[in-house]
């Protein structure tokens, strides 16, 4: 019985947004890019805590956000790690061991609405803003982002260029904002036009519409050195936007796994990281 009313939620939402929007679209439609951007998970879980209490850990706020950051200090280069959607800093356990023996100098952070850090959403422009932040606190040679935290690593160098940041290191990222909504409308079976009013709310809030939210078409702006890893079986971001991404990267190395699955949570993804840092 919980299954089948779990299978069937997403569509009640949606009855309940398009009845809502009838009588009162602004409300409906910030109700359902709320929803868009709410996690349903990527807390500290219990066996993840061990490993991140062996950090350094500070807290920085963004605007009223406390974002949590944790700190393996060394005397090496200084790497940044941005964690995807759902998920927090312990993802990227792994390869900070590995990292930690070749002698840099770790930050990690969980983005907002996960991990430690507090607030209750997150989008592309606000984890932005708080790769932003960490970047001008703790001067990074390198960027690591998975997935969502790839998304936003190329959108911050997109918006934000002349870092002096050396490296960037993009895994599993989505690309293509229009296509991620058409899943989204299809989930809770939003009409077009009630999906035409969120885009012009998207548009308004953030700048951009959806189909102009292509991280394809920010990766034209970079020139720094990047490593694009990929699994040609990814079934959360479609291999093809990442090759789309690798041919507008002109500096860009993009290396192609073949069931490693999203996470990319394999010694021979890390070997290529490393080996990427070290050249």
């Amino acid at each position: 019985m919980r299954e089948r009313f779990k299978k069937y939620l997403p569509v009640l939402i949606g009855k309940y947004f398009q009845l809502l929007f009838f009588f009162s679209p602004k409300r409906a439609i910030r109700k359902a890019y709320i929803l868009f951007c709410t996690p349903q998970k990527g807390k500290i879980q219990p066996d993840q805590e061990y490993f991140l209490e062996e950090a350094e850990d500070e807290i920085v706020m963004v605007n009223d956000t406390y974002i949590q950051t944790y700190l393996w200090p060394s005397l090496g280069e200084t790497v940044l790690m941005i964690h995807g959607w759902e998920s927090n800093a312990h993802r990227w356990k792994g390869l900070i061991q590995k990292l930690q023996e070749q002698g840099y100098n770790i930050v990690a952070f969980d983005a907002p609405a996960h991990g430690n850090s507090s607030g209750k959403i997150l989008n592309v422009p606000l984890y932005t803003q708080c790769l932003q932040k960490m970047v001008e606190l703790y001067r990074p040679n390198h960027l690591i982002g998975h997935s969502v935290g790839g998304m936003t690593l190329i959108f911050h160098q997109h918006s934000f260029p002349n870092q002096e940041i050396d490296k960037l290191i993009v895994l599993a990222p989505p690309a293509e904002l229009a296509r991620i909504m058409k899943t989204y409308q299809g989930i809770l079976r939003l009409s077009k036009k009630f999906m035409t009013a969120l885009d012009e709310y998207f548009k308004n809030k953030h700048g951009f519409y959806f189909e102009e939210f292509s991280v394809a078409e920010f990766s034209k702006s970079l020139t720094l050195p990047g490593l694009l890893i990929h699994d040609k079986y990814d079934e959360v971001a479609p291999y093809s936007e990442a090759v789309s991404i690798s041919k507008n990267w002109n500096n860009v190395q993009f290396n192609t796994t073949e069931e490693f699955g999203h996470s990319l949570f394999f010694d021979e993804v890390d070997d290529m990281i490393i080996d990427f840092l070290k050249d």
